[in-house]
Formats: C-alpha cells, sequence, structure tokens
C-alpha cells in the first residue's frame, strides 16, 4: 500500500510516499481503507521534530496524519460492534500517525459512524480538531449558557469548530483573527469578531473563557481578560503554559492545556450536530497524497482557514 512517511526530521523535503506492508488488525481494532485524511500543526511539528515526547518510538520512518475518513474492509477476530463495508472516521490516537496511507488500522472505540451528508474529505476535517474544541469548552472551561467565551485564532482547524460549539453551548463569543477573516468568524457565529492588527480582544473582556487556539497569548496576558473565576485553555505545549497551570492550582482564576482524546462518543456527538445543521467543516484546501509536502506546507504558514485535506483513493 501507499504511505505518507518520512525517515528524518527536517523541512518538508523529507516527506515522500513509499509502498509499505498494509498494517495488519488485532481485537478491539478495524481495517480501514482511507478514502481521506486532514493535517495538523502536530503533523508538521512532529516531522521537524519539537514533540519527542509525542514519538511513539525512536526509529524511522514515520508516518503522518491522524485524522481520517474512510470504509472498514476487515475487522479484528471475533469483532462483532461493526461490519465490513461501514463507512466511518475518526483519530487515530496513538503518535504513531498514519492516516496519509491507502490503509489504516484504527481502534473501534476511537471511532464511528461518517457523518450523514458528509463526503469523504469533509468528514476527516472534523474529528482532532472538532475533540479538541469539544473537551476543551465542555470538559476543561465547562462553558455554560451566557458565558463570554474568546477564541483567539479563530480561523483555523481548532478555532473553526470552537466558535460553532460555544455557540451551541449557548456562549457569547468573540474572535480574534487576520482582518481577511473577520466576515467569516462572524458567518460561523461569532458575536464579536476581531481584527487583532488592530482591536485589543484583552481590552473587551471580561471573558469567563479564554480559548487560545492559536498559541500566542499566555496566562499572564490574559488573566487581566479573564473574570473573577475565569480559565484560560490552551492548545500548544510550551514553558508559559505549564508556568501558567502552576500558578493557578490553588486560584480561583484557571490555566489549563487541551490534551485531546479520540473518543467514539465525542465523534458520534459531532455527527449529530452536522446532521442537524448545527456544526459544519470548513475546508481550506485539498491536495492529493502524492503531493503530502504541499499539503503539509499549507499547514504550516499558519494560515489555513478551516483544514488542509489529503485525498488518498
Amino acid at each position: 500500500m501507499k504511505a505518507a512517511l518520512y525517515e528524518r526530521y527536517g523541512a518538508s523535503d523529507v516527506l515522500r510516499v513509499g509502498d509499505v506492508p498494509t498494517p495488519r488488525v488485532g481485537a478491539g481494532e478495524a481495517l480501514v481503507r482511507v478514502r481521506a485524511a486532514a493535517l495538523n500543526p502536530k503533523d508538521v511539528l512532529l516531522r521537524l521534530g519539537k514533540l519527542p515526547f509525542f514519538v511513539a518510538s525512536a526509529g524511522f520512518p514515520k508516518y503522518v496524519g491522524f485524522d481520517w475518513a474512510g470504509e472498514i474492509v476487515a475487522l479484528g477476530r471475533g469483532e462483532t460492534g461493526a461490519r465490513v463495508g461501514d463507512a466511518v472516521y475518526g483519530m487515530i490516537q496513538s503518535s504513531c500517525a498514519g492516516a496519509c496511507a491507502t490503509f489504516a488500522a484504527v481502534r473501534l472505540a476511537e471511532c464511528a459512524p461518517k457523518p450523514e451528508g458528509l463526503d469523504f474529505e469533509h468528514a476527516a476535517a472534523i474529528p482532532l480538531a472538532a475533540m479538541t474544541a469539544l473537551q476543551a469548552l465542555r470538559d476543561i472551561a465547562r462553558v455554560t449558557p451566557g458565558d463570554r467565551v474568546l477564541v483567539n485564532g479563530a480561523s483555523g482547524g481548532v478555532g473553526t469548530f470552537a466558535v460553532q460549539l460555544a455557540k451551541e453551548m449557548g456562549a457569547h463569543v468573540t474572535t480574534t483573527s487576520s482582518a481577511a477573516n473577520v466576515a467569516f468568524c462572524r458567518e460561523l457565529g461569532a458575536d464579536e469578531p476581531l481584527d487583532y492588527g488592530k482591536d485589543d480582544a484583552v481590552a473587551a473582556g471580561p471573558y469567563d473563557v479564554v480559548f487560545d487556539v492559536f498559541g500566542n497569548l499566555s496566562f499572564s496576558s490574559a488573566r487581566r481578560a479573564l473574570s473573577a473565576r475565569g480559565t484560560h485553555v490552551s492548545t500548544v505545549i510550551r514553558g508559559h503554559v505549564f508556568a501558567g497551570i502552576a500558578k493557578t492550582l490553588a486560584s480561583a482564576q484557571r490555566a489549563r492545556l487541551v490534551v485531546v482524546r479520540s473518543r467514539r462518543r465525542d465523534l458520534e456527538h459531532l455527527a449529530r450536530l452536522v446532521a442537524a445543521g448545527r456544526l459544519r467543516p470548513v475546508i481550506d484546501q485539498v491536495f492529493d497524497l502524492d503531493d503530502i509536502r504541499g499539503a503539509e506546507d499549507r499547514v504550516g504558514t499558519k494560515h489555513a482557514r478551516g483544514k488542509v485535506v489529503v485525498r488518498v483513493a
């Protein structure tokens, strides 16, 4: 089968598409024919060698992609919770990655039926980004109706879902983006879409939740914009994030880090929202698997509007 891989850390020119063995499936797993996959900043950081603590093994080659959508072609022995031919989608929890490939071995607990009415490309755009936003807002920040939420970096993959999900939870949503994306954020549902080039989002507070998707708004910078019991949630693993968490272990204000978990029940919940027309994935650009370098370069610009998707089959 074909798979995107790299055999050393470096710029996107280390990426290639090569022939590799089709993975075997064990108990609790399914073999999926991947129709589409989606990329995330995590893929770029891993390839650059900037997330060594997320690497499952020290050896190469390493594979690409965590989000996927496709069809089940085989099941582990004795599995009865799914059927060959089912259209499914999900996120690979393991840091081994491997969604940008003809086939992927996936855990059945980490996938769900593909949302009704979506093609494979749009389904693949959902899992990691949408579950990150959902788990950050629902489980960590505990957003309730009437809360004021700031989404910093609202036009990217996680941000586009965060705006929609915060509105779904009944929040008043303020966003930051480039001037070119202000109208787009309003279309997503933002009540106050701000241009980070001229508007001071911190001064526009207070907020019950500051969700720093982009990763450039530290707790120290955001805390004056938080309400007395507000929560700052970051998606980025950096020293200042852990410093903020340490500072707030015994305070009413909280700094937290969201580390996404692939959960079937969350994927099912997101699929219901999509089917009801209350959540939509946004695709920036679709690349063929053979252009995996171009796809990762687009993610690396940090200017993609929504998700970058890879068409596999």
